[in-house]
């Protein structure tokens, strides 16, 4: 049939349309694992990679002899083209597949090498003159380009999400000058505790989101230590002398990141550790934004019935069938976002754990979850901060009108009566609904002067509210 082509691997032959830019092991792939409905091509950051890591193999190998001039060239033209996105829908296979990362792989050969075929005037599937496995996977494994691109994608991707953590860190601190001058209740285990600046309060958000700036910096640089050269099982078969240190000096140059090889390629391509220990900075940063959207919540509460100390911003109308109810959906969001995150990194750990010998064949699984939980976390983050933390405003007589109103003064009479003596008084005014002043003067346990000093705003705010 003149639109469509056959290519044949081990297995047998495949029928395919005759000017499609993957081959029999895309084909095969596609049609084994219709799972997620992810693919390859939605996250454009894992194409890019992968043609990184092709061009710089291609690069080492044209180096060191291993591939004809001609030839390579053609394929590194093909690279670039894959690096600029050209290619994106070519790249159909699922994000979960079976086979450690082949199908994946298998999918970048067959891509460039049908690119670089075009770039010969050659005709898709003519793998006489350039072929997927001799040719642009020459000198590697799926087992060590996998794990290199789908590292190096990691390492692209999180400056967005850092940036992302300094954005919302900022916003919060700025919230913090803002709202400085409100003095409400702080709570401890949802119960009346003692006075606090409303401004402390977001600046304690904007201080433990920015905790994780570092630490995921930090943690993120151990993904920079990758396995190329390493091939199958990290000994180099079928490598060259002096692949490896080309291999990694190219994709350093070709990607503009700093990447190193493992020290012991063996354990490199085994070991899932670098991925467990990112993933749990991704587990914390969303466990912080979980709770700080719960307090949120319930800060936000109400609007009568509740907190009601701050107004998150109305994004939309909150019931089909209570009028006038508006719902706080960007912390909601937030939330949900956190608990994928939670359940991602327990997938990330079951998968890193089942790993056998010397190779991890759950990786597509670990990197799918990974790759998710920063793009919702660098999301999330975006949309938490634009359509809801720059929005919040303080209700500033709400939070003087509880304050009035509990019972958080009696803590700053301890020094004066004792702790038994102003539990007391505490349970006195409750029941009673009198101040506390009034009972600690009625008993003659303090004077006005000693009240005053006792309840400055300085006092109240113990030293570090001042």
């Amino acid at each position: 049939m003149a639109d469509t082509r056959r290519e044949a691997d081990s297995l047998g032959e495949w029928h395919l349309p005759a000017d499609v830019l993957y081959g029999v092991h895309t084909a095969r792939a596609v049609a084994n694992f219709p799972i997620t409905g992810t693919r390859l091509c939605d996250y454009p950051e894992i194409v890019q990679s992968l043609g990184m890591v092709k061009k710089a193999a291609v690069l080492a190998n044209m180096e060191l002899g291993a591939i004809e001039p001609r030839l390579g060239q053609a394929i590194l033209r093909a690279c670039d083209r894959v690096i600029s996105g050209e290619a994106d829908a070519a790249f159909v296979v699922d994000m979960i597949q079976g086979g450690a990362g082949t199908s994946t792989n298998m999918n970048a050969n067959e891509v460039i090498a049908n690119l670089a075929l075009r770039e010969l005037q050659r005709p898709p599937g003519q793998y006489d003159l350039i072929h997927p496995n001799d040719h642009v996977n020459a000198s590697q494994s799926t087992n060590d380009a996998y794990p290199s691109a789908m590292r190096l994608t990691m390492v692209r991707m999180c400056p967005a999400l850092v940036t992302e953590l300094r954005s919302l860190k900022a916003a919060f601190l700025a919230k913090g000058v803002e709202f400085h001058d409100i003095i409400k209740v702080g709570r401890t285990q949802l119960m009346d505790a003692v006075p606090m600046r409303l401004g402390d309060e977001f600046r304690a958000f904007g201080v433990t989101i920015g905790e994780d700036i570092d630490r995921l910096t930090e943690v993120g640089n151990l993904l920079r230590e990758i396995n190329l050269g390493g091939t199958a099982i990290g000994t180099g078969i079928n490598t060259p002398a002096g692949y490896g240190a080309a291999v990694i000096k190219h994709l350093s140059a070709v990607s503009g990141e700093r990447v190193a090889a493992a020290g012991d390629l063996i354990e490199a391509t085994s070991d899932m550790g670098a991925f467990v220990m990112f993933s749990g900075v991704l587990k914390r940063v969303a466990v912080k934004l979980s709770k700080i959207c719960n307090d949120l919540r319930l800060l936000n509460s109400g609007p009568r019935a509740g907190f009601g100390e701050i107004k998150l911003p109305a994004m939309q109308a909150g019931s089909s069938i209570m009028p006038g109810k508006v719902n706080p959906v960007m912390p909601e969001v937030m939330n949900q976002i956190a608990f994928q995150v939670i359940g991602n990194d327990l997938t990330v750990t079951m998968a890193a754990e089942s790993g056998q010998l010397q190779l991890n064949a759950m990786e597509p699984v670990i990197v799918f979850n990974i790759l998710q939980s920063m793009r919702m976390l660098t999301r999330g983050m975006a949309v938490l901060r634009e359509k809801c933390i720059y929005g919040i405003e303080a209700d500033a007589a709400r939070c003087k009108f509880l304050l009035e109103h509990s019972l958080v003064a009696v803590t700053a009479i301890n020094p004066f009566v004792g702790y038994a003596k102003a539990s007391a008084v505490a349970k006195e005014a409750l029941a009673s609904g009198q101040s506390v002043r009034s009972i600690v003067l009625a008993k003659g346990l303090m004077t006005e002067a000693q009240l005053d000093e006792a309840f400055t705003t300085e006092n109240l705010l113990g030293q570090t509210g001042r």
